[in-house]
Parts: structure tokens; sequence; C-alpha cells
């Protein structure tokens, strides 16, 4: 068995429904227990961090960042960095904004260094880029061609209910497999 956990923050809904992608991934794997939290929630929530293998961290791309309410969470974390109770634990993330890019990347940058702080290991997204190609298109798989994490991207004018495309949420679902596939191999339970 292994326990994966998804703390999330979304304004709108469209990063809320890339985590249920995430975590719709990661149940995939057989033995994998999942909790889906949200930062909003976090104060009833430390325990289930402190006790997954993994810890995956979603939140839109404000403004070239992550959104200040997981940059709160984040904040908030420190109480526990000193006793470095994440360490050794395995972390992902993913984000969403309406642009393609958005400077989605360094909200990326800034949940992988997050994770370094408390002493996790990063685990990256492990595709290759779709659409980049004469033969690809906009539907394939990590559209976006992102490494480090799961890229996804909501129109602005259009609610969770249609964006982020199906692609985009498959792309999630796959970092949360890969993410619980490795909790299981980390934990020895393969």
């Amino acid at each position: 068995m292994s326990t994966i956990a998804i703390i999330y923050h979304s304004t709108y809904g469209h990063t809320e429904a890339v985590a249920k992608s995430v975590a719709q991934g990661a149940a995939r794997v057989a033995g994998s227990t999942v909790s889906l939290l949200s930062v909003e929630d976090i104060e009833h929530n430390w325990e289930t961090l402190h006790q997954a293998d993994a810890i995956i961290f979603g939140c839109p791309t404000y403004m070239g960042s992550a959104s200040a309410e997981f940059k709160k969470f984040m904040e908030a974390s420190a109480k526990f960095w000193m006793e470095q109770k994440w360490k050794d634990k395995l972390a992902a993330g993913f984000t969403n904004s309406s642009s393609q890019s958005g400077d989605k990347l360094n909200t990326l940058i800034q949940q992988a260094i997050f994770a370094a702080q408390h002493g996790m290991i990063w685990v990256s997204l492990g595709m290759l880029p779709g659409n980049n190609a004469s033969t690809a298109n906009i539907t394939d798989n990590n559209r976006l061609g992102s490494f480090l994490g799961a890229m996804a991207q909501s129109n602005n004018d259009q609610g969770p209910d249609a964006v982020p495309p199906p692609n985009d949420h498959e792309t999630a679902a796959l970092l949360g497999q890969r993410v619980a596939e490795l909790a299981r191999r980390f934990s020895g339970t393969n």
C-alpha cells in the first residue's frame, strides 16, 4: 500500500478539475490510497500530508507564479520544515492557466524548489512532448511540452465543465499514475 496526497488550490474550479484527474490517475495503481485536499482546508489535513508517501502539489498560475493561496500554504508548512517531516517523500506538481504558456514553468519551478526545501524527491512528468511535429496535433498528451510537471490550459471564457481539454486531463492522470507507481516501488510493494 502507498498513500498519495494531492494538495491544490483552485479559484474557478479548473485546477480542481485537473487535481481530480491527477487523483484518478493515482487511483489506477493497485494498492494506492489517494487523498484530494484543498489548501483552504489544510488546517484539518496536515496529518494526511505527514503520513503520505507522496505529495502532489497543484495550483493555478497567476501573473507568472503560483497563486497567493497556494503560497500561503507553502509558507504555513514552514512550521514542519525545521522537523523535515516530508523528507524523502516523493513530490510532483501541476498547474493550469488560461494561456498556453502563461509562464506555467515558473510555477512548477516554485513547487519543485518548495519540495527540495522540505527534502523531498521530485518526480518529473516522464513524458515526451506532444504537438511538436507536423504529424502531431493539439489533442496529443503533454501538448504544452512540459517535463517538470503537468501543465493544463483553460480558456478564460469557459467553465471547468468544458476546459481544460481531455488530453490535458489525461496528462494530469498520467502524472498521478507515475507518482503512485513510484510510491509503490519505493515502499517495496511491487
